[in-house]
């Protein structure tokens, strides 16, 4: 049994409480899973990272957030941080030397085993298996870019790892950051109140969760499957492998491929 993190000063949040006080910058704990945002909106963190279960990790520092503003390493009495792209075109570019010191700044921030990644729409897809990965690891910085994007020669010297959360594009990272924080953060000891449940979710073994009923046992004519109320366990986990694997089949048969490669036309 995993036992909960240990608590390093508990805040409670009352409805009085910015979300932001509970960013702490420079604070780096050992333990904790350490995140830091390069951004040009530090104002739009924690945002819902604040709320439910990810809140309350933040609280007991399971986790730790802090934000770097892009805008304080801008160049000349406007403090810019962008310029129309080499070779001319649409948009701004984030400037390398804006950029580069703000990633020197978290780097040297950093504890243990950190990774570098910058949110774009070229990267690989994230997914489960990369939250885990993820997890894994004593932290991460993730760079929110914005305008056309940054510059490469950043990408190309820091070697910096490119991530999406998808095939499309946002006017920003911050989102998307967001979303994969909070997928990362769930798999962290401590944080959901049983680890078990991460084991039969969506993704967590190549295939869909099976559905899912509760009370009341009869709605509308629609009756909860005999099987979930009768009692005999073994049965019960036979019923949701199957129901997983028929799940994944009919809503996702990219990845019945990946796991029965060899029965894909089942």
């Amino acid at each position: 049994m995993v036992k909960p993190a240990k608590s390093h000063g508990l805040k409670r949040i009352s409805a009085t409480d910015k979300p932001q006080s509970l960013i702490k910058d420079n604070e780096f704990l050992n333990g904790s899973w350490n995140v830091q945002i390069i951004t040009l909106f530090p104002e739009a963190f924690p945002g819902v990272l604040n709320l439910s279960l990810t809140g309350k990790a933040l609280q007991h520092r399971i986790w730790t957030l802090s934000t770097i503003n892009l805008r304080d390493f801008g160049v000349g009495k406007h403090k810019k941080v962008d310029d129309t792209p080499s070779g001319g075109g649409p948009g701004l570019v984030i400037r390398a030397d804006v950029l580069g010191p703000a990633i020197e700044t978290a780097l040297s921030r950093a504890k243990g085993s950190t990774r570098l990644v910058y949110l774009s729409p070229r990267g690989k897809t994230f997914n489960q298996s990369l939250a885990q990965q993820w997890s894994k690891n004593d932290g991460i910085i993730l760079i929110c870019g914005r305008f056309e994007g940054i510059d490469q020669r950043v990408i190309n010297y820091y070697e910096i790892e490119e991530v999406s959360l998808g095939d499309f594009v946002m006017t920003g990272g911050e989102i998307a950051a967001q979303a994969m924080i909070d997928a990362t953060i769930r798999l962290l000891p401590g944080v959901l109140g049983n680890q078990d449940s991460l084991k039969s979710e969506s993704h967590s073994n190549g295939l869909l969760e099976h559905d899912q009923f509760t009370r009341p046992d009869d709605w509308k004519g629609q009756k909860v499957p005999e099987i979930l109320t009768s009692g005999h366990h073994m049965k019960i986990e036979d019923w949701r492998e199957n129901q997983s694997k028929s799940n994944t089949k009919r809503y996702r048969a990219d990845m019945w491929r990946k796991v029965r490669p060899e029965k894909s036309n089942d």
